[in-house]
């Protein structure tokens, strides 16, 4: 089976499930967020959001699996490329677990895939568990993207639950700087699609006339590396400990 990737997510997968061998071409925000694909000289392809149906047919992959953000036109490439595409949109963490598996039953690893899922579910319920106790649940504000502002996705509100805090706001929905301020809330998670661990905390909080809200003022606003909160991926779990060390540092991050 060779496997051509179009997003970060299902090259992480793969790499958890240990079948990055099985992939012909990936993008290279896959090169960013797995270290050991940076070696094997892969053909370097654009992602779901900007795919060109000639590099693709190029590659003469057995199976194309690209995942959410798309653009019509960009899916329609894919499609055009005559390849079978095996075309993911998850939401929760559950619609994540089974792409997992999904992707486990087509590289022939569908035991390790449920190996994956099930470290994946022990981690998240050990941290639930921990901060069950806490009477408090602080309102946490968890931004995806900056212009225009753009609250993370339902999964992130689940980590955010699982970690002893409120999610502020509809998960995926524009939001303005305008209603954060008026919601002030207690934590400020910034997670910028593509950045990495680089959004400019501090000309954030300027730019926006933050410097008031109890988040600001107490110094719980944080930058989370994109893989862990946006990527549906293993890494999420990573992102779920960020989390919880600023939501609850009594418990995660004891002084």
């Amino acid at each position: 089976m060779k496997i051509l990737s179009l997003q970060p997510s299902v090259s992480l997968v793969l790499e958890s499930l240990g079948r990055i061998d099985a992939l012909v071409g990936c993008t290279r925000y896959c090169l960013e967020a797995v270290a050991g694909l940076r070696s094997r000289n892969l053909v370097v392809v654009r992602d779901s959001w900007s795919s060109e149906t000639e590099e693709i047919a190029a590659l003469q992959p057995d199976l194309v699996i690209a995942s959410v953000p798309y653009r019509q036109e960009s899916l329609a490439a894919i499609l055009k490329a005559g390849v079978p595409v095996l075309a993911l949109a998850p939401h929760s963490l559950a619609d994540i677990y089974g792409d997992i598996r999904l992707i486990g039953s087509v590289a022939d690893a569908g035991p390790a895939a449920e190996r994956v899922i099930g470290e994946m579910q022990r981690a998240i319920s050990e941290v639930a568990l921990r901060a069950a106790g806490c009477q408090e649940k602080p309102v946490v504000y968890c931004e995806e993207w900056g212009k225009p502002l753009i609250h993370s996705q339902p999964w992130v509100r689940e980590l955010v639950e699982a970690a002893g805090g409120e999610f502020l706001g509809e998960p995926g929905r524009v939001t303005e700087a305008a209603t954060i301020t008026a919601a002030n809330p207690e934590v400020i998670a910034l997670a910028w699609c593509g950045a990495g661990d680089r959004v400019p905390v501090q000309r954030v909080i300027a730019m926006r006339g933050w410097e008031q809200l109890r988040a600001v003022r107490e110094k719980r606003v944080v930058c989370i590396p994109d893989e862990l909160l946006n990527t549906p991926a293993p890494t999420l779990v990573g992102g779920l400990r960020a989390l919880a060390k600023v939501i609850h540092p009594e418990l995660f991050d004891p002084v």
